[in-house]
């Protein structure tokens, strides 16, 4: 699976309105064939930060990047962003979560 993290700067006056901005890209790739999850968080730290995690099965992502949604979500974000993004993208063994064995619920 590929798993990649992307931290994301918005701009002040557009941090509020940020997951509703994405909403739309976000519902399309979760829907995406062979996506595993796609999930935003807000920092806080800095109210105008969001991280987004996600990870695909094919290991490369290259259908959601030849995706009609990415290129729409590509040609405005730009407008909307303080900083460019930040990621980090790796391939990893596995299809997803697994349990952190140091914590059990009580």
């Amino acid at each position: 699976m590929i798993f990649i993290c992307v931290k994301w700067t918005i701009r002040p006056e557009k941090a509020d309105s940020w997951l509703e901005l994405v909403d739309e890209f976000t519902r399309a790739t979760r829907a995406e064939p062979g996506n595993i999850f796609f999930e935003w968080s807000r920092s806080v730290d800095d109210p105008n930060q969001f991280v987004l995690v996600e990870a695909f099965r094919d290991g490369t992502g290259e259908a959601h990047v030849s995706s009609d949604h990415f290129k729409k979500a590509m040609g405005w974000m730009p407008d909307v962003v303080a900083t460019r993004p930040s990621i980090v993208s790796v391939s990893t063994e596995g299809d997803g979560w697994g349990e952190m064995a140091e914590v059990t619920p009580a």
